[in-house]
């Protein structure tokens, strides 16, 4: 991509833009003006330093190539600006030397105008110097007089001026793939001036070059020249892109038509947000004073997505429960709908046994539905807690609290007595000793 637009660029700076291109026709144009005025005129715009200083002289240069495309006032300033355009140089150094020295060897070209080239190539040597600039073209040819000249040959010209031509002249390497940026118009004969009486006489009725206006279609011509010709158009297509792998991301771009998705939490105030953090870090390490429980509990309920950005995890769930079991049920119950509530189940079954866990699990199922798999899971894992324990204090103790989880259980209809009737009859036999082991099992012979 970056290649085609570098490309594109330099092409585009090697042709004059249209405002350089109507001064330079102007110029051309300005017949009655001294030929030393236009030359002084063409320096001060087109600067010999500057890019398109040599693209306008390559531009007069294919123009003077076609005969038909300048009339002679309009040849002679041409011809007049290529030369003095590098007069400061020697002669050797004009790039167009070649064009002045074949010009003024073809006997098909008016003799005035090869009378003004032989003056151009000897201005630099000639005692009369540049006199003949400070007339204009058109007083030039109105006041030419042939027999005051002698034109000699070519072979002549070429040997004064050859030792002084680049012997291996400059070939574009797109020339052979290119064509002409002029082609002859074929109705018009060779020979014949496009501004003279007998053109317009034979040729009124004919279509004239381009669109009929000969000065709109030079200008054109200018604006559009190439120093390389007309070549093909190298057809640049985009490359394909590859096929996005599995996991790769994917460059949006916005006009593909992708549906985006805005995140609206971001720059929210976060400040309650840390509040709730900070004190639910605290709360895994031990007790919250009152006020701290009514600020978490409060936060939590008038914005219940504080829960995911609290801090608690699974793992850290029964530090909470152990430390402050109501906060542990408000969090549970925010998080009830949370994919990750699963996990927090399975730590809460399989966490050791105490009060304020019965409790968070008592007072979960009077606030949301739980799955009767976890109530069920808890409760044997209740009975064989208790069966385990080796201290008889703490086994009473504990079998007192599961019989009264176990009342207030079925008491709510939280559980289906007959899904665990075996397994909870066996435990009151076991423990009927305790008193609230037989009141559980009366409640049980009660339901049957």
């Amino acid at each position: 991509m970056n290649t085609n637009f570098n490309f594109n660029r330099k092409k585009k700076m090697m042709v004059l833009t249209a405002d350089e291109s109507k001064t330079l026709y102007s110029l051309l144009r300005a017949d009655q003006r001294p030929l030393h005025h236009i030359v002084s005129d063409f320096s001060s715009t087109f600067p010999t330093t500057s890019l398109p200083h040599y693209i306008a002289c390559f531009s007069l240069s294919t123009l003077l190539q076609d005969k038909k495309m300048l009339n002679s006032t309009q040849r002679l300033i041409a011809f007049a600006l290529l030369h003095q355009s590098y007069s400061a140089q020697t002669s050797s150094a004009n790039p167009f030397l070649t064009l002045f020295i074949t010009a003024a060897c073809n006997d098909e070209t008016e003799k005035y105008e090869r009378a003004f080239l032989l003056l151009l190539l000897s201005s630099d040597t000639s005692s009369n110097g540049k006199e003949f600039l400070k007339q204009s073209a058109t007083d030039y040819i109105n006041g030419f007089d042939p027999s005051m000249h002698t034109f000699p040959q070519q072979a002549q010209l070429e040997q004064q001026y050859c030792d002084k031509l680049n012997p291996e002249p400059y070939n574009c390497p797109f020339k052979d793939g290119s064509v002409r940026n002029i082609v002859p118009d074929p109705d018009v004969p060779d020979g014949c001036d496009p501004n003279s009486s007998e053109f317009d006489l034979q040729w009124r009725d004919k279509p004239k070059i381009g669109s009929g206006d000969r000065d709109e279609t030079v200008v054109g011509f200018l604006s559009n020249l190439s120093m390389e010709g007309l070549g093909p158009h190298w057809s640049r297509p985009v490359p394909p892109r590859l096929p996005v792998q599995a996991g790769e991301l994917v460059w949006l771009n916005p006009g593909d038509n992708h549906e985006l998705l805005w995140d609206y939490g971001m720059c929210v105030d976060t400040s309650r947000g840390t509040a709730v953090r900070d004190l639910i870090t605290k709360a895994l390490k031990g007790p919250l004073v009152p006020n701290q429980q009514e600020q978490v509990l409060l936060e939590l309920a008038n914005d219940p997505k504080l829960v995911y950005h609290c801090g608690l995890t699974p793992r850290k769930l029964p530090e909470l429960v152990e430390n402050n079991p109501l906060i542990a049920v408000e969090v549970l119950t925010k998080l009830i709908n949370s994919p990750e509530i699963a996990d927090y189940f399975t730590v809460l079954v399989n966490m050791d046994m105490s009060l304020h866990s019965m409790e968070v699990v008592n007072r979960l199922t009077t606030a949301v539905e739980l799955p009767s798999e976890f109530i069920r899971m808890y409760i044997t894992n209740c009975i064989s807690s208790c069966e385990n324990i080796k201290d008889k204090y703490m086994q009473n103790r504990l079998v007192r609290l599961v019989c009264v989880f176990l009342q207030s259980l079925i008491r709510n209809n939280i559980i289906n007595v007959k899904d665990l009737f075996i397994e909870v009859q066996a435990f009151c036999i076991e423990f009927s000793r305790i008193r609230e082991a037989a009141t559980l099992f009366r409640l049980l012979k009660s339901l049957e």
